[in-house]
């Protein structure tokens, strides 16, 4: 049958639970809106699922069109509103300025008091996506090397993709084979992106992805059997660009255009 999209991943406030819409619309910078917030403490650092793993139970709700931001809390609560940007903020991610607006309104306190420490929440002019600097605006993994990972790992169940957080997860093809596309074009749908990296695994995705408490040692069993990769190391999933925009849907073919020999 082919490989094809099984689910989208995204997350419109960094570090916060994901959302899994149907359909995007892929632009040249990827999905308007992912990661289009993000938080920093009050030395300017970024705070995220590595700091705070549990931040991970906060569900947002967002449209971009009417900015309109709800955020569902643990307990329940919900804090909403119509976003409103004040001053900007000279804002440094990963070492690299990210231009940023500080987002007028009751998020932040609600998040800071969540924490117990003063965040302040942010608006990223043009999202915070990890490494959109270095061609990494998309990012993809499959189940089967899902799959693989639950094996090395012994892992009595499957291991649930949402803890690497990435925008495509697909079926239909060997475990690893989307490594096998990097530096070619891979049509996804009505988009064709182009694959420039792997990614490098960090301590978030040894947390469960609605509880954000350590559960899964991914990073040993990826030292163990995936050491090294092309661009980074402990390597799970790859990342890339958009090269010709367009929409994509669950259940919509991915197909290589052109692997690298």
């Amino acid at each position: 049958m082919g490989a094809s999209v099984v689910r989208i991943s995204v997350a419109p406030v960094k570090a916060l639970g994901l959302v899994h819409p149907d359909e995007i619309e892929l632009g040249p910078h990827g999905v308007v809106g992912d990661r289009r917030f993000w938080l920093v403490d009050s030395d300017g650092r970024l705070y995220n699922g590595k700091r705070n793993g549990p931040m991970v139970g906060v569900r947002p709700e967002w449209d971009e069109a009417s900015r309109r931001l709800a955020l569902t809390f643990p307990d329940g609560g919900v804090v909403e509103g119509t976003v409103e940007l004040g001053d900007p903020v000279p804002a440094v991610m990963y070492g690299a300025p990210l231009p940023s607006h500080r987002v007028v309104g009751p998020w932040e306190d609600a998040l800071s008091e969540l924490v117990g420490r003063p965040l302040r929440f942010l608006w990223a002019d043009d999202g915070a996506v990890d490494r959109a600097l270095g061609g990494g605006t998309v990012t993809l993994v499959s189940r089967s090397s899902l799959e693989r990972l639950r094996e090395e790992a012994g892992a009595d169940g499957p291991v649930d993709g949402r803890r690497f957080r990435m925008l495509f997860e697909i079926d239909g093809v060997r475990p690893h084979e989307e490594d096998e596309w990097l530096g070619a074009k891979v049509q996804v749908g009505g988009a064709t992106l182009v694959l420039n990296g792997d990614v490098g695994r960090c301590a978030v995705t040894t947390h469960n992805p609605d509880s954000g408490e350590v559960d899964l040692d991914t990073l040993r069993a990826l030292t163990q059997y995936r050491p090294e990769g092309r661009s980074e190391p402990l390597p799970f999933g790859v990342y890339g660009t958009v090269a010709v925009p367009g929409r994509v849907r669950v259940g919509d073919p991915v197909r290589p255009l052109l692997v690298r020999a």
